[in-house]
């Protein structure tokens, strides 16, 4: 499958009517199964699967790419499968967190059977990393670059990998903001970059699932175009993570730990 396609519409206007063709995003339910049973079921983009199934079996306690022994990725009739088999330890242990949904672009915690789940404690951030204002301000206009998918359909999210002194280095796009962020944390381990090295930069809101991926992943710093939740600030403040919202034109806010981003203007100049 493609990530985008073609489809035709009637543009009204008034200038008139016109036929037009619209790029738009596909989206398609990717089951993620282990050992042969099906863990989860996600509405997603489909492109760098390899990236998105090892990055939600991390952030959500399946299995550490060191116990993944394969990873494939089939077209089923209906969508696509994302076949894992892990070392037998990893596969007796997802009992402990189970799943069972299917999840909207709009939401990462559908189906969890409990609220302790949904809330669960998160380790607390060790990442000794820095930025200065001017990168850190400006990582969503960096950002822009590196969404071909955005520019084409204008209907897709991004998550940004932010190295200090090198700008967003890769990113990773899709209809779910989640999604997104699975797909950038998958692409870091499968290419062995710790993610404590850098920032995630994202083009969404900071909700709960994202502070929990951010954390779980070890980066100390996230950034967002949009705004945070008053619960993922609780979340982020009790985890040690920094988290930057309202990152536009040179301009954020920073609403935990600030210490980590450095400089900017002082207040009333």
């Amino acid at each position: 499958m493609t990530a985008s396609r073609s489809i035709s519409a009637r543009a009204l206007g008034l200038e008139g009517a016109r036929d037009i063709a619209r790029s738009l995003p596909e989206e398609v339910p990717v089951a993620v199964t282990c050992n042969g049973s099906t863990q989860a079921v996600m509405m997603c983009t489909p492109a760098d699967l390899e990236d998105f199934a090892t990055g939600f079996a991390f952030t959500e306690g399946y299995a550490r790419p060191d116990q993944i022994e394969t990873l494939e990725i089939i077209a089923v009739d209906k969508g696509i499968e994302a076949r894992f088999w892990l070392q037998e330890a990893a596969a007796e242990a997802l009992g402990a967190r189970r799943r069972a949904m299917m999840g909207p672009v709009g939401c990462g915690l559908c189906g969890i059977d409990s609220l302790e789940q949904a809330l669960r404690d998160l380790p607390p951030v060790t990442a000794t990393i820095t930025l200065d204002h001017a990168q850190a301000a400006g990582a969503a206009d960096g950002l822009r670059a590196h969404q071909p998918l955005h520019d084409l359909t204008h209907a897709v999210h991004a998550a940004g990998f932010l190295v200090p002194g090198r700008g967003i280095v890769f990113a990773r796009e899709d209809v779910g903001r989640h999604n997104a962020l699975d797909k950038l944390i998958g692409a870091a381990l499968r290419a062995e970059i710790d993610p404590a090295c850098g920032a995630v930069v994202i083009t969404s809101r900071v909700s709960v699932e994202m502070v929990q991926k951010t954390v779980l992943a070890g980066c100390s710093i996230l950034i967002a175009v949009s705004a945070p939740t008053a619960q993922a600030l609780r979340l982020a403040d009790a985890a040690g993570l920094t988290v930057a919202a309202f990152a536009r034109a040179g301009r954020l806010e920073i609403f935990t730990h600030p210490h980590r981003i450095t400089g900017g203007v002082p207040d009333g100049i």
